[in-house]
Order: C-alpha cells, then structure tokens, then sequence
C-alpha cells in the first residue's frame, strides 16, 4: 500500500482523552479489518509517522509495540514494520464523553472498561459539564462508534441538550446518570432518580437526623446537578417539619451549632469541614455532614462521612451488559445511605 495514503487514513483525535498510541493502533487495526492494509505491506518508519502526524516519536513507538504485542504486526531489523496478519477481532467501537474527570466518575468508567471486556476498543472524551464543547467533540470525530454513552450533565445550555444529542444516531445513544428531558427514541440509559433517592435516603437517616433542628443543602450556583434534588429535598423537608435553607456559596453561610448540611460538590466538602473545625464545632455533635457520592476515602475522614450514593459500579456495568446484549433498555441504579458519625 502507499504509504501516502495509509497515513492519510489515520486520524489522531487531540480532543479525544484516549491516549494517542491506542488510536494510532486502532487505527492500523481498522486499516487491516477494513482491507486497506494487507500481510506484508510495509508500515511507515516511526520518523516518518511522528513528522506527518505531529506526534511524538514515544507515541510511535509505543503503538507499534502494543500492535506487535497483539501479534498484528512484526518487524525485520534493517527493513521497518510490516502488516503480519489479515485477520483480527471485529472489535466495537464506542465512545464515552464524561461530563468531567472525578472519583466517582471513573468508578463508572473502570467498571464499565472491565465488564465490556476487549471485544471492544473505547475512546474517552471529557466535554467539561459545556455543552457547546460537547457539540464541537460530536461534530470533530474523526470515525463513527457503535455506541455513544453520554453523561449529560450541564452546567448551562440545559434546552440545547435533546438537539446537541441529535447528533448522535439515536439507536446508537445510551445515557450514563440521568435522563434529558425531551429526548424521544429507542434509546438506553442507566440513570438515578434524584428526585426520589434523596428524599428516601433522608427518610432512613430520619431518627439520626433528628437532633438537628434546620438543614441546609448546598447547591452551588450554575452547577451541573440536576435540580431535582432540591425539590426532593424540599419535599423531605417539608415532610418532617425541619427548617431548610438552600445554599449557593457556602464560603457567605453562617455556620451555627444544630444545623446539618448536606454538601453535593466534592469542593466544597472540603470548605464545610475547615470552617466547621476552625469554628471550634464538632461535627456529628455540633454540625451534621452529609456528603453526596461515597468514595472510599469518606468512610476515614473524621471518623466516618456520611454519604448519599448511587452504587457507581452498577452503573458501569450495567451499561456494559446492555451494550453487550443489543438491547435497549432504560435501568435505575440502586441508591444507598451509608450512616456514619459526621451526623
């Protein structure tokens, strides 16, 4: 084959969050699978392919050695790099765009990695909660997937979503955490219900909760959590006659002995434990903490955080074991209250 040529074909994503020697194999992958390369075609020098792709001579490198490892190509000392073999696993092909990198997050993202297994090859792309950079990611992909799995989560722009998401072919779209409302189709998701899991993860916290005579949810403003959890929590309140207050920017609340936050943003977890303690107050005695998404360092800090959490790992691979099965499904994650003395 030319050499010309083959190079024009492989496409290197700088958007992408896939590392760029996985794309550059998977793109040497695609070439043989599709029969654009054949056994004994001579690949192009790493020199060659780190000049023309603008990319560096490690990344080269480092793909030819995972393709040599998979046994899909060989090499002569003297000669260069050739195609070995004509055959090889008609992988999936699925694309993943996180809303943004954190704990729980990649919890989802290791279990759904692990439960699909290698039948398929996954790029990762992060859009940062901005849904204009999550429509320029859809518009600049350098291939076609198999499978799209989104997390909508949007910090503004919340009525451009079900367009944005049009793009997307939409028998080919799952949804990873919540729904979008006006999306219409033979879709999947895996989502949770945040309406109803914090009113029932409050309600089994009731007795404990008790001693304390207002809540307060911290909802920082223009964040990308659902709005639905304030009416829950509104709703719970309500419910059981506690004085609530919704809080937008922790660092201007007062903080005052027989009151309970509950704190959504990992940030400001952080803040709400400094001020409690610089404050000389107690928590779990003075101040109740309850934190959004368990992550396994919660359980050690101050003897124990509270937490309210979807089970991530179900999440992932639930979302797994639809995309294996080809059907289209609609899942709602189990939610969970891990009681702990920070109330």
């Amino acid at each position: 084959m030319n050499t010309s040529k083959l190079i024009k074909s492989i496409q290197i994503s700088d958007f992408s969050a896939t590392p760029k020697y996985i794309q550059l194999a998977d793109a040497v992958i695609d070439g043989v699978k599709n029969q654009v390369l054949k056994v004994g075609d001579i690949l192009p020098s790493i020199n060659e392919l780190s000049i023309r792709l603008d990319i560096s001579r490690d990344t080269v490198e480092k793909g030819y050695k995972l393709l040599k490892k998979q046994e899909i190509i060989s090499s002569t000392p003297g000669k260069g790099y050739f195609i070995a073999k004509s055959e090889v696993q008609n992988k999936q092909k699925i694309a993943v765009f996180l809303n943004k990198l954190s704990a729980h997050k990649k919890i989802v993202y290791d279990a759904f990695a692990e439960e699909i297994g290698e039948s398929s090859s996954i790029d990762l792309f992060v859009y940062n909660s901005d849904i204009t950079h999550l429509r320029s990611l859809l518009l600049n992909l350098t291939k076609q997937y198999d499978h799209y799995v989104v997390f909508p989560h949007f910090k503004e722009g919340r009525d451009q979503a079900p367009d944005v998401l049009g793009l997307i072919p939409i028998e080919k779209l799952m949804l990873l955490g919540r729904f979008v409302e006006g999306m219409t189709g033979n879709f999947s998701a895996v989502f949770e219900n945040y309406e109803k899991d914090i009113y029932d993860a409050l309600e089994k916290a009731l007795d404990t909760l008790s001693k304390y005579r207002t809540l307060k949810l911290i909802f920082p403003d223009h964040s990308d959590y659902p709005k639905v959890i304030i009416k829950g929590f509104y709703k719970f309140c309500q419910q059981y006659a506690f004085d609530h207050f919704l809080v937008e920017d922790l660092h201007e609340e007062p903080i005052v002995k027989g009151e309970c936050f509950i704190n959504i943003a990992e940030a400001d977890l952080v803040t709400l434990l400094d001020r409690v303690i610089s404050e000389g107050l107690t928590v779990g005695q003075d101040i109740g903490v309850v934190s959004y998404n368990e992550t396994p360092l919660k359980k050690f800090i101050l003897d124990g955080i509270t937490t309210i959490s979807t089970d991530f790992n179900l999440m992932g691979q639930y979302a797994a074991q639809i995309i294996k099965s080809g059907e289209k499904k609609h899942i709602e994650v189990p939610f969970y209250l891990k009681l702990r003395k920070s109330i």
